[in-house]
């Protein structure tokens, strides 16, 4: 049965929120605020219910076409339709409504930063391998479209995409790719069986690195297992702000260079690191650490992944940083409470965690140390609102808020803050 409802708001998935005639939200993929639309029910739960598009009756001055033939099966972007520029303000709205309503916060403004480049800009692709089709998830994140290009991916990791689905049997598992900003091409395929033979075989314009990861029987990403290299080098190298910086196959790094370097910027900055102690909690492979560093006067960095502590401590000599940083491969909240505990002191942290957030471990270790500033970089609004309300409960004040688009077209966005100690 086709229902008419009004958008009146957008979710964090950047669906857009109507009203049922019963009063409940009803959520759909593909509509804008301001518009009237008709809609099917796809799924009809008790309290809320999810809608299919089927025509856009009133159309929002925003709304363009999409310019890519997956969109409406994929599950990746979220924001074709929209111009890049409201995107950016559906994007800021939903960070501020967030820290508003989980957070507490009141009246904050809040600027987001644009990508300069918002095509082939993610350096790094994850596709889905089942039964030996390849391709990207559906918005289900079930099923496979099998696509032969990708908007967001570099043409290096599209042509891999390409060669390795000619190759494959009846596989499951992932093909990862790393891209750096010349065009090398690092390739992980990730499987639940031996390494395939093909591997060492292949041949793809800018290629330098092979490897095979052996997956766990019940994985919880795409390389989570044991690795072999099969040819090429240990590692990809890449430039970002000014420093080389070197990539294992399991190491995090930022998917848009061009933003991520804004991003750091803004973070460096809101540290005012001159001579002073930092320390970087979830610090990867040392970008924020390094970066910091060409100004304080110590940087302590704390990551669990040793490939990515490795990275952190060549990379910090390589670009002669090494007598003023330090990388500790540990459990960030345990090692940072253990080292405040017994009296060392910092003048600033800058913090990058996960989507969960930040472990309350790490966060009441800070407040006790009576930290000065707290820069908190999140990928995920709703845990960083979680965290900011409970720093603010204890003793600490917003001072600033920029979001920063490293995703275009998709409903993710990067927010850092800065928190100072009242």
């Amino acid at each position: 049965m086709i229902k008419n409802t009004n958008i009146t708001g957008i979710t964090s998935l950047m669906q857009g929120v109507g009203r049922l005639p019963d009063g409940r939200a009803v959520f759909i993929d593909g509509a804008l605020p301001d518009e009237n639309v008709d809609i099917e029910i796809a799924k009809d739960e008790a309290r809320y219910a999810l809608g299919r598009l089927v025509s856009v009756n009133s159309a929002s001055s925003a709304r363009v076409d999409s310019d890519c033939p997956y969109y409406e099966r994929c599950g990746g972007c979220r924001l074709r339709h929209a111009g890049y520029g409201y995107g950016l303000e559906l994007k800021k709205r939903h960070v501020i409504e967030t820290l508003e309503r989980i957070g507490g916060l009141e009246s904050f403004p809040v600027d987001i930063v644009p990508s300069p480049v918002t095509r082939r800009y993610r350096n790094k692709a994850e596709y889905p391998i089942i039964d030996g089709r390849i391709g990207v998830f559906d918005t289900t994140g079930r099923n496979i479209v099998e696509i032969d290009d990708c908007l967001l991916q570099k043409d290096a990791s599209v042509t891999a995409m390409r060669v390795v689905r000619g190759r494959l049997s009846v596989e499951n598992g992932y093909l990862v790719t790393r891209v750096n900003s010349k065009g090398e091409l690092m390739l992980i395929l990730a499987t639940r069986t031996v390494s395939p033979g093909f591997l060492k075989e292949i041949k793809i314009p800018g290629l330098v690195s092979v490897w095979h990861c052996h997956l766990k029987n019940r994985p919880t990403h795409a390389l989570d297992g044991r690795f072999t290299k099969i040819s090429g080098s240990d590692t990809l190298n890449e430039r970002l702000c000014s420093l080389d910086f070197e990539l294992s196959p399991q190491s995090f790094f930022q998917v848009n260079t061009s933003v991520a370097e804004r991003l750091y910027d803004i973070a460096v900055g809101f540290a005012d690191a001159g001579g002073k102690n930092v320390l970087d909690a979830y610090c990867g492979i040392g970008t924020i650490s390094l970066c910091a560093a060409k100004e304080a006067k110590h940087v302590l960095g704390v990551e669990i992944i040793p490939q990515a502590i490795a990275n952190a401590e060549r990379s910090a000599s390589a670009n002669g940083l090494g007598d003023t940083t330090e990388f500790v491969c540990a459990d960030a909240a345990q090692e940072i409470s253990a080292r405040i505990a017994r009296g060392e002191r910092y003048d600033c942290a800058i913090v990058d965690p996960p989507r969960k957030g930040c472990d309350k471990t790490l966060l009441d270790s800070f407040i006790d140390s009576e930290i000065e500033r707290i820069i908190y970089v999140s990928c995920e609004s709703s845990t960083l609102a979680r965290d900011i309300r409970h720093m603010t409960a204890n003793g600490y004040h917003v001072d600033n808020i920029k979001c920063v688009d490293m995703f275009p077209y998709t409903h993710h966005v990067e927010t850092v803050v800065l928190l100072s100690r009242q």
